[in-house]
């Protein structure tokens, strides 16, 4: 998979949220949602499906949590192989079976604990959780790796060093979730775009983006930032607004034509790849392929 010539031919179109989908279908708080990949299959299945037909190019595997750090929080830390490996084959199923021509991407994200010195959690412990994630996720058929809502720019770079070491020729993606500050845009680590470009490009990322934290407008300037850092494209996945609590229910108020409508723009900024992150759904992805002239998938 050549990604650059890719996005040169045309703008790639990522899925939307996977959280915000497991709830609609009964996810409830304290259980594992990776884990829905083994005892609820039909469920990820049709999200899966329900993106590739919005017109998404690639979809990610129900993997955010699943490395072995962030599962052990469930009491399933001894499944990681048997839970990512049934996540990957669920999406590549459907997309050999269904949507030929599309992509898997193997989603990874944060460990769920800090790294010393600010945290008591050892940098090998997290770099060995990420390498057995990706080396099992790349087993398993991904197209490519992608790494999202990293805050920590060195567990961002333990992230794309395992990735990059079990992809191979494969993409690697990787993703920070910023957020507008006084001297620019940081993670609430305080990491800045330039320096999350620099390092995790040299650690081996393909293209360093931007997901979660903030909303499309927000987003809206950072987008050529990260473009010109990566040297002409970046990839971008805000969330449908910012979220507010309605009788205890997380809500985003956001239409998913007004995301469509600021996301698009997005492009022209130099974004090759362009989805969605929390509180978006498969209606925000047909939207935006709209916008972007696709048609919608059967």
């Amino acid at each position: 998979m050549d990604l650059l010539d890719l996005m040169a031919q045309r703008t790639l179109l990522l899925d939307g949220a996977m959280g915000t989908e497991l709830m609609r279908r009964g996810f409830r708080p304290g259980e594992c949602p990776e884990e829905w990949s083994v005892t609820r299959r039909d469920d990820v299945v049709a999200i899966h499906r329900e993106y590739f037909a919005a017109g998404s190019d690639i979809v990610n595997t129900n993997t955010f949590g699943g490395n072995r750090l962030k599962l052990d929080s469930f009491g399933v830390g001894d499944r990681v192989v048997e839970i990512n490996t049934a996540a990957a084959q669920l999406a590549l199923g459907l997309r050999d079976r269904e949507y030929a021509g599309r992509f898997v991407a193997g989603n990874i994200g944060p460990s769920g604990h800090l790294l010393e010195p600010m945290g008591d959690t050892d940098p090998e412990t997290v770099a060995a959780a990420f390498r057995e994630q990706a080396e099992t996720l790349i087993a398993a058929g991904v197209d490519l790796i992608n790494i999202e809502t990293m805050f920590d720019l060195t567990e961002a770079r333990l992230a794309v060093e395992a990735a990059r070491a079990a992809a191979g020729e494969r993409p690697v993606l990787a993703s920070m979730a910023f957020a507008a500050a006084s001297k620019g845009y940081r993670t609430m680590m305080g990491v800045d775009p330039s320096a999350a470009v620099a390092t995790l490009r040299e650690a081996g990322a393909t293209l360093v983006g931007c997901n979660c934290e903030i909303s499309a407008e927000a987003m809206n300037a950072l987008v050529p930032i990260l473009a010109d850092l990566n040297g002409g494209f970046t990839y971008t996945q805000p969330n449908a607004g910012q979220p507010r609590l309605v009788g205890g229910v997380t809500v985003y108020e956001e239409t998913a034509e007004h995301f469509a409508a600021v996301v698009s723009g997005f492009v022209a900024h130099g974004a090759g790849i362009v989805g969605g992150c929390c509180g978006t759904t498969p209606a925000f992805i047909t939207a935006l392929a709209a916008a972007l002239g696709r048609a919608r998938s059967i």
